[in-house]
C-alpha cells in the first residue's frame, strides 16, 4: 500500500532512535508494543515509498572506554547490557533503504556518519520516532535543528522512563523546533476510531 507522506517535505528519512532489546526492556511510560508498533507502521510507509529509514542504536566496547564518563549528579538507571542489548527489534523489519548507525552517547549525529548519510540522499526533513523522548530523540534533534534539517516527531512512537520528561519534550521542546503530529498524520492513514 503506497503511503502519501508528502505532509511532511519533498526529501524526508525516518530516524528511529534505540528500538533495540536493551532499551526496550527498561521500565517505560508508555507500552513499548505500542511504540514498536507505531514504529514499524512509520518504517513500513517509508520503504514503501523508497525513502532511507534509519536505525540507530547505542551500544559499546566490551571494555566501555568508549562511554561518557563525566560527573553528574543523578546517575542513569543500573543497567548490565547483556548481551542482546544492542540487538535491533525484529518488530521494525529491515528493508533496502535502511541505515544503520550506532552512537556511544545519546546523540546520534554526534562521532557518527548519520548528517553525511542523510546529505548524500538529498534528505531535508527527519521524521523521529524511538526512545527515550527526553533523551536519544531530543539530545538528536537539538543537534539536527542546528543542522538545518526540518523535523517531525511522531509523538506516539516514542516514549520515556520518565513520563513528565516525556510530556515536556513533546509540549515545550519539539514545538519550538519541528512539528509534532502521530503516526497516521505521517502515514496519511485514516484516524482511528
Amino acid at each position: 500500500m503506497a503511503h502519501d507522506l508528502s505532509s511532511i517535505g519533498t526529501h524526508p528519512a525516518l530516524v528511529l532512535i534505540d528500538l533495540q532489546q536493551g532499551i526496550v526492556a527498561l521500565p517505560l511510560a508508555h507500552s513499548a508494543a505500542d511504540v514498536l508498533a507505531a514504529s514499524a507502521r512509520l518504517a513500513d510507509a517509508f520503504r514503501d515509498n523508497n525513502l532511507p529509514v534509519v536505525r540507530v542504536r547505542v551500544a559499546f566496547s566490551p571494555d566501555g572506554g568508549d562511554a561518557l564518563a563525566a560527573p553528574i549528579d543523578a546517575a542513569p538507571p543500573a543497567v548490565k547490557p547483556g548481551p542482546d542489548f544492542a540487538t535491533l527489534c525484529d518488530e521494525i523489519g529491515d528493508g533496502p533503504t535502511d541505515l544503520h548507525i550506532t552512537k556511544r552517547g545519546w546523540d546520534a549525529f554526534h562521532g557518527t556518519e548519520l548528517d553525511l548519510q542523510l546529505r548524500r540522499r538529498g534528505v531535508d526533513t527527519i521524521v523521529y520516532a524511538g526512545i527515550s523522548t527526553s533523551i536519544g530523540v531530543e539530545s538528536t534533534a537539538r543537534h539536527g535543528r542546528e543542522l538545518g534539517y526540518g523535523q517531525v516527531f511522531a509523538r506516539d512512537a516514542m516514549t520515556d522512563m520518565v513520563a513528565s520528561a516525556h510530556d515536556h519534550a513533546l509540549s515545550i521542546i519539539f514545538p519550538r523546533i519541528g512539528r509534532v503530529t502521530t503516526t497516521d498524520a505521517i502515514t496519511g492513514a485514516p484516524a482511528a476510531a
